[in-house]
């Protein structure tokens, strides 16, 4: 039992002899380092010195982590900031993108209806300038429906133009719109005049591109590039009208491409050269049915 108790408390003695005697021992070494650093203040400089490149590898190594960890923080923030200023640049391009397109349509319109406003055919009696609203396009006709009618003074045979030149003449007139019958129609045939020798001939659509030319002596002397214009022959419509140029002759097939690009009309000019009363009137439709859901027709037959 004494054993015992005495190994008891011999840790408890020595635990607090170590504490008491440990306050001393730190203020009496804090009084040596300050004597020892009025004593010689360049050996405790060097001391702290050295102690600072001990532990300095110690500081860099826990340093680089938090460093790291900053860097990464601002590239993330960088990237983010980056994302957000391309979503803003695409957007940005986007409208500049319509605006553009907007600006170039605009311009394309004007230009054509500067060139429209310009050309005035000698002798005309009246003009107006409509907009093709449908285009049929399609393998077995070829003619275009404006927004202009008979309550804006269009008839029927005018002459549909463009500031490059003539496209057809006008075939079907309803109140608000007009069908215009192109040159490249399988119905539309012209008596024109070809190059300098001023060949007659008649310009017969055959729902292509380029109508062709008929009833061509043998021995003509028409080469690609040779220009064509109307005859005015049989009063269809007054000479020297600008249609096309000769594109290809191939045997006695001899193809006209038209000034106008027909495939690609937005606006034409329909021109009263005074002709119309020499084309065949149409028929007058019988008067329909009385009712009131029975609408009327749209065109003039």
């Amino acid at each position: 039992m004494r054993e015992r108790s005495e190994s008891t408390l011999r840790p408890s003695t020595q635990r607090l002899l170590a504490q008491r005697l440990g306050v001393p021992f730190l203020v009496l070494a804090s009084l040596l380092l300050i004597v020892l650093g009025k004593a010689d203040l360049i050996m405790f400089e060097r001391v702290r010195v050295a102690a600072a490149d001990f532990v300095a590898p110690v500081l860099s190594a826990l340093a680089r982590p938090a460093a790291s960890l900053a860097s990464g923080v601002r590239h993330v923030e960088g990237l983010f900031d980056l994302y957000q200023e391309n979503l803003r640049l695409r957007e940005d391009n986007d409208r500049l993108m319509q605006w553009q397109a907007a600006a170039r349509r605009l311009a394309s319109e004007n230009t054509e209806l500067r060139a429209l406003t310009r050309y005035q055919p000698y002798g005309a009696s009246f003009s107006i300038t409509a907009q093709v609203i449908a285009n049929s396009g399609g393998a077995f006709a070829r003619n275009v429906l404006v927004d202009a009618g008979a309550r804006d003074g269009v008839a029927r045979g005018q002459a549909g133009m463009t500031g490059e030149g003539l496209i057809g003449r006008v075939a079907e007139v309803g109140e608000r719109t007009a069908r215009i019958l192109l040159l490249s129609d399988l119905n539309s045939r012209i008596p024109v005049v070809v190059g300098a020798s001023r060949q007659r001939a008649v310009l017969a659509g055959d729902n292509s591109a380029e109508p062709v030319l008929l009833f061509l002596p043998g021995n003509n002397a028409i080469k690609v590039g040779d220009h064509v214009v109307t005859g005015g022959a049989e009063g269809v419509f007054p000479p020297d009208l600008p249609v096309g140029v000769v594109a290809s002759i191939r045997g006695d097939e001899v193809r006209v491409a038209p000034y106008a690009e027909l495939a690609r009309l937005d606006y034409v000019r329909i021109v009263d050269l005074g002709l119309s009363a020499f084309l065949p009137q149409p028929v007058p439709a019988p008067a329909p049915r009385a009712g009131p859901n029975r609408p009327a027709g749209l065109f003039q037959r």
